[in-house]
């Protein structure tokens, strides 16, 4: 492993020695702060399936009708939508690494320590998808987690061309059944699509039970897109993050200023054209052929825009101003895991039956409003908890699992000033 590690890092620019880069070793402030940028992102989008039972079936939400509505979901489709879980991915990746050195610093197994913190995400995954949220990702997570735990040792540029060929294979696939569908010409089932939607709204607004019924149906039904869309791009962002964590990109993150330019350059003039053309027969919804071409070319294109996504924000918490923005996004990232459970969790009770049942009674623009309220509330309060406890809650839980042991909570008052790392998060 030490001779494989010293091969990747050969290419690497000369880093200069610096105050910051320790620093850096020690917090990973970068990682936390982009961690929090990512979850507004995920909610955003996860907000849209809470609030519409419309939403992702292919036919047009009678409450997305008005210009601004329609402005609004054209935002969140082109901006948000196939983005922001792969910055997650990728952070998930990179944080693989800090679990590999976590481990050997403290002189523990890495493969059991981390196929136990993987069933135990595969767990709170599954809880979570029956009861609160059937599009979860953590159950996915684990199981790709457990594919880069089997070839963590593999070198860079396998990495490297299994991620790029699990872009190019997703997109090609998409392409190819908007083709043959095209050739075809099998018209879109519109009417079994509005009756789906209307039984998902009650299911939704009857009982608690009624929910997590429609929640089982509902995986047994869409397993397969999560399977041919989601999973092999996150596994994509899963190696080029382990690629990046390996040559500790945020830890040397100012030596690595030009390739951030050139990320966020290159990112945006690439990706922002597959955004809008993703975008656009989404919210028209009036050709399935053509949402299927636009699929393929945001699967395709996604991860540029990811990286510009990434790479801007990166240069801009490098700035003085820039820290401030880092100083309230890190803590939220530390504990996201806390965070985006707790997302659902009061999503669940805001719009289902489970509180005040607000399902089909907004569109877009109220939708995403909700959700930048919400994760300004959780900015306050992850700051506030990190203040006091060393850990978010689930991330205690978690990390008592995975080392058979029960860590501190309560933080020491010596500590307050060197807050630890989301090595763990």
């Amino acid at each position: 492993m030490q001779g494989m590690q010293k091969e990747n890092m050969s290419s690497l620019p000369n880093l200069p020695a610096q105050p910051g880069a320790a620093r850096g070793r020690e917090r990973q402030s970068l990682v936390d702060a982009l961690r929090g940028f990512a979850l507004l992102g995920i909610l955003v989008v996860n907000i849209a399936s809470f609030s519409s039972t419309y939403y992702g079936v292919g036919i047009p939400d009678p409450m997305a009708q008005s210009v601004l509505e329609r402005a609004a979901l054209l935002v969140r489709t082109l901006v948000f939508e196939t983005k922001f879980y792969l910055l997650f991915s990728f952070l998930f990746g990179y944080s693989f690494t800090l679990q590999m050195q976590s481990a050997e610093r403290e002189g523990k197994a890495f493969a059991p320590r981390m196929g136990r913190r993987l069933v135990g995400l595969w767990v709170l995954g599954l809880v979570h998808a029956v009861v609160l949220y059937h599009g979860d990702i953590l159950t996915t997570y684990a199981v790709l987690g457990a594919v880069l735990l089997v070839l963590r040792r593999r070198g860079d540029v396998f990495m490297a061309r299994c991620a790029i060929g699990l872009v190019l294979a997703t997109s090609l696939l998409w392409a190819g059944i908007g083709l043959l569908l095209e050739k075809a010409g099998i018209p879109s089932d519109t009417r079994t699509a509005y009756a789906d939607a209307v039984a998902a709204l009650a299911a939704y607004r009857g009982t608690p039970l009624t929910v997590i019924v429609q929640h089982l149906r509902e995986l047994s039904q869409i397993w397969w897109i999560t399977g041919l869309v989601q999973a092999p791009t996150a596994l994509a962002m899963f190696f080029a993050g382990f690629i990046a964590g390996r040559r500790e990109l945020f830890v040397n993150a100012d030596a690595y200023r030009p390739l951030f330019r050139r990320m966020l350059l290159w990112g945006l003039v690439i990706g922002v054209p597959g955004a809008a053309v993703y975008a656009f027969p989404s919210i028209r919804l009036d050709n399935t052929v053509r949402e299927l071409y636009g699929l393929a070319a945001t699967l395709l294109t996604a991860p540029f825009l990811t990286a510009a996504y990434a790479a801007g924000l990166v240069l801009l918490m490098m700035t003085p101003r820039g820290r401030v923005l880092e100083g309230v996004l890190a803590p939220a990232g530390r504990m996201a895991l806390t965070n985006y459970l707790m997302q659902s969790l009061i999503c669940a009770w805001l719009f289902l039956a489970y509180g005040l049942r607000w399902i089909g009674t907004m569109g877009p623009l109220a939708a995403t409003g909700i959700a930048f309220v919400i994760f300004a509330a959780q900015l306050v309060l992850s700051r506030w908890w990190l203040g006091r406890f060393v850990y978010g809650p689930v991330e205690w839980l978690l990390r008592a699992f995975t080392n058979l042991e029960l860590p501190p909570m309560r933080r020491k008052p010596a500590a307050q000033a060197q807050r630890g790392s989301s090595v763990e998060s």
